[in-house]
């Protein structure tokens, strides 16, 4: 008979590839983490990770367990939510992961009014320069700007985002404001860091560099960042040219928009949850609000406005959720 505890044990091993991150998720010392885990495996009479400085990674063996460990967990979330009854109760905590600019921006704003509206449920709002991995259950609900493959995700298209060329008014000053692309050989450029992107749609500078249109040896990047709130503080403080989101550029005065007519880029927002959390109701409630609030502000996100709409908040003299009137929100970047 399989003990629980180890099972649970296993599960947090194998998500997270690291005894001290599983110890922390368990609430157990890290030497009691590492010493259930061997004798389970003893009790198995079976090697269920391979151990390196690297981390904890499943066996052949390990990977067939962790499928029925994974349905063991799925049943046993289920029943401890359904005898509780507490996917019926607006209360509890949802952990939500979004990309880093995106959360600042954007995101955290908007679940002032979610916030405001639920107070029984507390958020915890991953704002990250990576992809949330559900799959480990570092997140409730997830926001990437790729589609997600992974099996057993409830998958949904967030929001369009619109992205341009940027540059401080101190900057053009100084260097001149280029008229078509192949001046941008002429400018110094903000950007990422090409080997440590962590998506594909980041790489949007590529298409604009080509060395056929701005010549050789090309721009010089002056600065480059895994964070695109720091590409955007790099630009606004005359560092060089950025392709930056509308919604962060739009924040600030001391941006112009360059090249107009050649640099569009359109990118997508997906939100994703695993099917179990997705039927939880706190999490639907969260799910539908943000594909409201995103639509509300779909004018912004293109940037064909430059202030957040907020949702309606609930007046002091009402309980009605929506007795008050949208609020716009736009943040002014020092």
């Amino acid at each position: 008979m399989l003990d629980w505890q180890d099972i649970q044990i296993f599960l947090e091993v194998a998500r997270s590839e690291r005894l001290t991150d599983a110890a922390r998720r368990l609430g157990l010392d890290h030497s009691t983490v590492s010493r259930r885990t061997r004798r389970f495996e003893q009790a198995l009479n079976t090697q269920l990770f391979e151990r390196s400085t690297h981390g904890y990674h499943l066996t052949e063996a390990g990977q067939q367990l962790l499928a029925h460990a994974e349905e063991m967990a799925r049943h046993a979330f289920e029943a401890g939510e359904s005898l509780t009854d507490k996917n019926h109760q607006i209360s509890g905590q949802i952990r939500l992961g979004v990309t880093e600019g995106f959360g600042t921006w954007v995101i955290a704003p908007l679940l002032s009014a979610f916030c405001e509206r639920h107070p029984g449920v507390t958020l915890d709002l991953l704002a990250l320069p990576r992809v949330v991995n559900l799959s480990r259950h570092e997140a409730d609900l997830a926001i990437t700007v790729e589609r997600p493959v992974s099996p057993g995700l409830v998958i949904s298209r967030l929001c369009d985002y619109r992205l341009r060329l940027y540059g401080s008014r101190e900057y053009l000053a100084r260097h001149g404001t280029p008229s078509r692309l192949p001046e941008l050989g002429e400018h110094r450029l903000v950007g990422y860091v090409d080997d440590l992107i962590f998506s594909e749609q980041l790489s949007y500078l590529d298409p604009l560099l080509d060395p056929s249109v701005v010549g050789r040896p090309g721009p010089h990047f002056a600065m480059r960042s895994t964070s695109v709130t720091t590409q955007h503080a790099a630009c606004l403080h005359d560092a060089g040219l950025a392709v930056l989101p509308c919604f962060m550029a739009s924040t600030s005065d001391e941006l112009v928009n360059v090249l107009d007519d050649d640099v569009e880029i359109v990118r997508q927002f997906w939100i994703t949850a695993r099917q179990e959390q997705r039927r939880l109701a706190r999490v639907r409630l969260l799910w539908d609000f943000l594909r409201e609030a995103l639509e509300a502000n779909r004018a912004f996100l293109m940037g064909e406005t430059r202030a957040l709409v907020i949702p309606d908040l609930p007046s002091p003299t009402s309980s009605s959720p929506t007795a008050a009137s949208p609020t716009s929100y736009s943040p002014r970047a020092e």
